[in-house]
Order: structure tokens, then C-alpha cells, then sequence
């Protein structure tokens, strides 16, 4: 399954993969994608990959192709693990010129940090607390647009 977990930022998607990924989960996530490059051009990325099992072969296919697609649109992934094997094969993945860090799952507010650098936030997300929010708190709850 992914679901959407609500970013404050409207540079910034984040991602909460679990379970095996299927066919299904791409054809709800790539949209949503797709939009928000729409709205913004190049995006930044977190994926937490917690109690993440892989994918179907559709989904694995479909991710491939998701990552040649997009290829340039990601100046940085964050991507929150705690399987080790994850990191080491997702950091070999080609199909990205984004700037890859890798966090353990306790380093949540490090990879938020990390994302939201050098991002120039509107005066009204900063009174609302954006720029202050931990990443801890921002993926406890769905976004609006969880599946």
C-alpha cells in the first residue's frame, strides 16, 4: 500500500510504503505525482519504507518505468529505513540524478531537515508552523489524499 502523508510544503511529497506493492497502488500514486510536478516542477521526496516487502512484478515494472519517467524531476529522496538490504540495493537504483540520503526510522526529523533546506517556505506556512513541524508528527496522520 502508499499512502500520502501530508508534507506542510508544497515542494515536498511524502510517501509511506507498506506491505507488497501492486499494479493498483501506481495507477492512485503516479497521478498525484504527476499533479504536483504539474504545480511546482522539481519536487523532493520522502519514502518511508517501514514494514515495506517489495513489489509485485506489475508494480516492480511499473516502478521502473515510473523512475525512467522522472528521471530529472527529484532533486532530493529522502528515504527512511530500517532494513539495511534496502538501502544498500535502493542505493544502486540508476533511475534517479536526485540527491539520495538514506535514514535509519528513528531519524525522521533529520531526513525533514534535510528535505526542507534550502526551501523558501511562504509567510503563511511559516506562522502556521511548517517549517517547525517534526516529520514525526507529519507521519502519524494521513494526508487527505491517503489511499
Amino acid at each position: 500500500m502508499i499512502e500520502q502523508r501530508n508534507s506542510g510544503v508544497a515542494e515536498i511529497l511524502a510517501f509511506r510504503f507498506s506491505g507488497t506493492l501492486h499494479d493498483h497502488d501506481y495507477e492512485i500514486f503516479e497521478p498525484v505525482v504527476e499533479q504536483a510536478l504539474a504545480g511546482h516542477g522539481k519536487l523532493r521526496l520522502l519514502i518511508d519504507f517501514e514494514e515495506f516487502h517489495g513489489w509485485d512484478m506489475l508494480a516492480a515494472w511499473d516502478d521502473t518505468k515510473f523512475g525512467i519517467a522522472h528521471y530529472r524531476d527529484f532533486d532530493r529522496i529522502a528515504v527512511l529505513s530500517g532494513d539495511l538490504r534496502c538501502q544498500k540495493w535502493l542505493i544502486s537504483w540508476p533511475f534517479t540524478r536526485a540527491e539520495v540520503r538514506y535514514f535509519a526510522a528513528d531519524q525522521v526529523d533529520a531526513a525533514w531537515e534535510w528535505l526542507r533546506d534550502g526551501i523558501v517556505l511562504h509567510p503563511s506556512m511559516v506562522e502556521a508552523g511548517a517549517a517547525r513541524q517534526p516529520v514525526s508528527d507529519v507521519l502519524a496522520e494521513p494526508g487527505p489524499l491517503a489511499w
